[in-house]
Formats: structure tokens, sequence, C-alpha cells
């Protein structure tokens, strides 16, 4: 009972953590720039289900709002959103999963690794949906340099996501501690 179990039970939180950060991404917080919960749940995802199952959660989103459900932000999905001029922030989310991953599988799981894990994991996500977004924009719009990028995508957005970050490390840990898988 007990070998049949535990991969039930893996297939089922990764799934739920998908579906986390799909309904975190639909949260949309009004400011300046609005902001959604995406992070939180993409850290959220890492901290409960660790790097592995972490990132296979971040795929499973990708996945969905890649053939088309609407699991990004203001319920959108589709391959486009995905190409489009912001996808590479999406797809960075992966890269986070994947440097978090790696950053555990060799540091350990100390609180302090994870964070660091996080905040390095964010600072990728942010260069690469930089460039990302610098190409996508190049060739449909025009030329932007990258001070107007950063303007654009990333102060805008460093709090925010700091303290997202910083609130899903207390939430995930108690909610690991409940789950106990």
């Amino acid at each position: 009972m007990e070998t049949t179990r535990r991969p039930v039970l893996t297939l089922a939180l990764t799934a739920m953590m998908a579906a986390v950060i799909a309904l975190c991404s639909w949260i949309a917080v009004p400011a300046a720039v609005p902001f959604t919960l995406q992070t939180f749940g993409v850290c959220c995802a890492l901290l409960i289900l660790g790097g592995k199952r972490g990132t296979l959660a971040i795929l499973v989103y990708l996945l969905l709002g890649a053939v088309g459900v609407p699991v990004f932000a203001s319920f959108s999905g589709g391959i486009g959103v995905l190409l489009g001029a912001t996808g590479g922030y999406l797809m960075g989310f992966l890269l986070m999963g994947l440097l978090y991953w790696l950053i555990t599988a060799l540091l350990g799981e100390k609180l302090w690794v994870q964070a660091a894990a996080l905040v390095l994991g964010e600072a990728v996500l942010y260069i690469f949906g930089t460039a990302w977004f610098m190409t996508v924009y190049t060739r449909s719009t025009g030329p932007v340099d990258l001070a107007a990028a950063l303007g654009w995508c990333v102060w805008p957005f460093l709090l925010p996501d700091g303290i997202k970050l910083a609130l899903a490390l207390p939430v995930a840990a108690r909610v690991k501690k409940l789950i106990r898988f």
C-alpha cells in the first residue's frame, strides 16, 4: 500500500501546486504597475515540494498555459502568451525552479539556502525575462534600451516580489508541516 501511495500523493501535490500557481496568477494587486501573486505561487511550489517536484509543478503550469488553458495572468493562455513580450518571465519561472533544484541539491534545504536559491532564481528570472522582452519588443515595436526595459519590467516589481518571497518562506514551512510527505 505504501509503495503505491507515495507516487499518487506526489502526483496529486504536484498538480495541486500547479493549480495554486494558476490561482495566484489570477490574483492581481492594483498598483501604479499592477502585479500578480504568481511569484508567490512559484516560490511556495518550490519550498513545499522541493526542487524536483516544484519544478515539475511549474512545468505543468506552463504546459497547461501553452495548450490554451487560461492559467496565466488575466485568465489568458496559449502559446502566443509564452511567445509574447512577457513570455520570457513565464518561462523564467522554469529556470528559477531548475536553479533552486540545483542549489538545494548541492547545499541542502536549510532556510538560508532556500532563501538564497529563491533570490538567485528571481535574478535569473529577471535577466532571462528582460532579455526576452527586449528581443520581442524590438521585433514587434522597435528598439528599446536596457534602461527602459528595466524601468518597465523589473524595477517596479523588485519590492513586491521581495515581499512575496519573504511571505512564501513561513507560509510554505507551515503547509509543509501539515502535509508531511
